[in-house]
């Protein structure tokens, strides 16, 4: 994350969305707070910039967290936007991908 982010917008839109599949608030900002892969979110980028964020639980979870980010004030927060724990195929393109970017 960029360093100038680091506080977290949760309401009760954003975090009933997030919990639906499973997902917990602290698995979320675990890994938004550690190094995830994060890549723009073009698909969903009409009304303001969003992105996605993958990477591992601290229990070695993979999960797929759609973000975005908002001023408040002097502030810049994250706001989840949805999340989920990743399918076979999204698991094994994110360990191809972790292999090429270690050598």
């Amino acid at each position: 994350m960029p360093e100038h982010v680091s506080v977290f917008d949760w309401d009760e839109g954003n975090r009933a969305k997030c919990e639906k599949h499973g997902v917990t608030i602290s698995e979320i900002e675990g890994l938004l707070d550690t190094d995830p892969r994060i890549a723009p979110d073009l698909r969903h980028s009409h009304e303001e910039d969003r992105f996605i964020a993958v990477g591992r639980t601290k229990l070695g979870r993979p999960l797929f967290v759609s973000f975005t980010i908002r001023s408040k004030g002097d502030k810049q927060l994250i706001r989840p936007v949805s999340a989920r724990y990743m399918h076979k195929k999204e698991i094994a393109a994110y360990e191809k991908a972790g292999s090429k970017t270690e050598e």
